[in-house]
């Protein structure tokens, strides 16, 4: 089991009760404080109380739908958003990325694959956070050399 940073809080919100446990227990399983919900509505009501570091929205829920929770994040915060859903037609995963979501997996996925983008989006924070600048390059690497 890996270690992320202790400040690693994820929210995941599916409506489905299997796939919310089984994506909390192999996320838990790698270190990451993950708090699960039956609903959109309660993940959103959570994060404004209290924001957590990535979230893992469903598409079709009951009440405010991932789409909807989605805009209503972005209008308050730039957080990691991965949508899940049974829906792959190229409108919703538009959708889903045109309201600002991060990555968009279609059902049935491979918790393991949704695991590795949830290391790859806190790799990304971690490199900005250590002051690189976008394209990739560390400041003090010298090319030219």
């Amino acid at each position: 089991m890996t270690t992320p940073h202790p400040a690693q809080r994820i929210y995941i919100a599916d409506d489905e009760t299997n796939i919310r446990q089984a994506i909390q227990a192999f996320l838990e399983n790698e270190g990451y404080d993950v708090v699960a919900f039956g609903s959109g509505d309660a993940l959103l009501a959570q994060f404004m109380a209290d924001p957590a570091d990535l979230l893992i929205l469903d598409v079709m829920m009951p009440g405010a739908n991932g789409f909807t929770v989605v805009k209503a994040i972005r209008a308050v915060s730039t957080v990691p958003i991965i949508m899940l859903t049974a829906r792959d037609t190229d409108l919703d995963y538009a959708t889903g990325l045109s309201l600002g979501s991060d990555d968009y997996l279609t059902k049935p996925f491979s918790a393991m694959a949704l695991v590795m983008r949830v290391k790859a989006i806190f790799r990304r924070i971690e490199y900005d956070r250590q002051g690189n600048p976008p394209g990739g390059r560390p400041a003090d690497l010298d090319i030219d050399g």
